[in-house]
């Protein structure tokens, strides 16, 4: 909540409308001789856009004659009025940042395969990770031992608006010190390369591992096993559910679990745009859960 208060006292700072409650009268009673005034967009990572776009629909109930989209693809950044971004991906100084929420992104494999199997009953500390994640010559001899992990097959993601850098700084390492392949374009094509490569070894962020309709993990994923407390073992397993990890998350620090802050990014906001932040941070997020991400601690 003190973060929350925080965002909106910024957002306040750089003169958000002092009148809303007007604003809205006004607007409410020009909605049926005016069409919308403005479009207005916004780019997110596909793991986020749901959200994004629960967000466009719930605030075109409150303000019908001001549009937002979500970006088209190829679109210049120019036009872009929002950016949906992390909190170590952004390199734009001059930009203000509004956070919202956080992510969170888990080692995975394909559901049966040969990787699976070889990673079955595992239960891999932070060193470890390391170690099946990364070219290092600094491991502790123990990790040095697992030669099993040689074999394996590293996918990464190489865009900016992946999670691999995330993960990688989580364990202290760069995203240029991945082993095995890296895949450009959305990290959703890292699940698609885990079922060609039985050998295959990956991670995403939540709402790209789960079903956010069951609640479940995708039929065609297995979650590789972390060395967590044993009260959280079945949480951070195929049999948990999504609301089990975000509440186990929200709770406790797991250390071999990347969680990272997420939130829009702006440069010259105008009162609409302004007005759009106040909501995400007041109304918003509200919807986390639901789209699989959590709320700031």
């Amino acid at each position: 909540m003190k973060r929350i208060a925080l965002a909106i006292a910024v957002l306040l700072n750089i003169h958000i409308s002092n009148t809303w409650a007007e604003s809205n009268n006004n607007e409410a009673s020009d909605a049926s001789v005016s069409n919308v005034s403005s479009i207005h967009y916004v780019k997110a990572p596909r793991f986020a856009r749901p959200l994004v776009e629960k967000w466009i629909t719930e605030y075109a109930k409150t303000q019908p004659n001001v549009e937002f989209q979500i970006a088209k693809t190829g679109q210049k950044q120019d036009d872009i009025d929002l950016n949906v971004v992390f909190d170590n991906n952004d390199t734009e100084t001059e930009n203000h940042i509004v956070y919202f929420g956080e992510f969170a992104v888990l080692p995975i494999t394909a559901s049966g395969s040969e990787a699976a199997k070889v990673l079955e009953g595992k239960h891999l500390n932070s060193k470890k990770l390391k170690q099946l994640y990364f070219l290092n010559e600094d491991f502790d001899e123990d990790v040095k031992k697992i030669k099993q992990f040689e074999k394996l097959v590293i996918y990464s993601g190489s865009n900016a608006t992946s999670v691999a850098n995330s993960f990688a700084h989580n364990f202290g390492e760069e995203s240029t010190s991945f082993r095995g392949k890296r895949i450009s374009g959305d990290d959703l094509f890292l699940n698609t390369a885990l079922t060609k490569d039985p050998l295959g070894v990956s991670f995403n962020a939540l709402p790209n591992i789960f079903d956010l309709k069951s609640r479940h993990i995708k039929e065609d994923l297995t979650i590789i096993g972390l060395d967590v407390k044993k009260s959280l073992e079945e949480s951070f397993s195929d049999k948990g559910t999504l609301d089990q990890i975000i509440d186990a998350l929200e709770h406790g620090k797991v250390q071999e679990v990347t969680v990272q802050k997420i939130g829009v990014r702006y440069k010259d906001a105008n009162d609409d745009v302004n007005r759009f932040l106040s909501w995400v941070v007041t109304n918003g997020t509200k919807y986390n859960h639901q789209y699989g991400l959590l709320n700031l601690k």
